[in-house]
């Protein structure tokens, strides 16, 4: 059961980050687009759904319970894949799927003729950003609730604007593209390696700066 609800809030994350990465490439300004894709994230954290990028750096402080941790990442990852495809293929049947599909593919065609060095890089800056985006909005005794919210959508926009690669939403992108095959999949095995490690960086720190 514990796997079940797992998968279950990992595929609600991935349909809110496809929602998320809908509005995205549906509003003309990059400033706005940014913004609102920390509506995905923000009620990720507020409904307690699974997202890989928001959980992966809790890794670091499970002890005993590390493989049965990992095991849940990999289900959480899956999940996240689901919901993305879900939304990034319904649309393509729907009038605005033409429009989201050009933008999505161009979008994929960046990350296909990027290297893997560059893919590892910016995912790891984001994978920092994302984990720092979680934690804040978990720290309810050490930050107020406004400071809180505001660190969901600072993160997701530093992140967007400075062109970071966040794993899954590049799912969603792929998935509104119709672009999936084996290079796709391996620039998101990249992109979720460097995810991963960025994730580490800061609780990793935290273990080191606070003994």
């Amino acid at each position: 059961m514990m796997y079940l609800r797992t998968l279950v809030n990992a595929v609600l994350a991935g349909i809110f980050i496809g929602l998320a990465g809908t509005v995205y490439l549906s509003v003309p300004n990059k400033f706005a687009g940014a913004f609102l894709f920390g509506f995905g994230l923000f009620t990720i954290v507020c409904y307690g759904f699974k997202l890989y990028t928001g959980a992966i750096g809790y890794l670091v402080n499970q002890g005993k319970n590390t493989l049965q941790y990992a095991g849940l990442l990999a289900v959480i990852w899956i999940g996240n894949w689901i919901g993305t495809w879900m939304v990034g293929t319904s649309l393509r049947f729907s009038r605005a799927g033409e429009a989201l599909g050009e933008k999505a593919a161009s979008l994929c065609m960046v990350k296909n003729a990027d290297s893997w060095q560059s893919l590892l890089i910016l995912g790891f800056f984001c994978g920092m950003l994302m984990y720092l985006a979680v934690e804040s909005f978990r720290r309810k005794e050490e930050i107020p609730a406004p400071g809180r919210i505001l660190m969901v959508f600072l993160c997701v926009m530093v992140f967007i604007l400075s062109g970071f690669e966040h794993c899954i939403a590049d799912m969603f992108y792929y998935s509104a593209a119709n672009g999936w095959d084996a290079e796709s999949l391996g620039k998101i095995l990249i992109i979720t390696a460097g995810n991963s490690l960025g994730g580490f960086l800061l609780p990793t720190a935290d273990k080191v700066r606070l003994g």
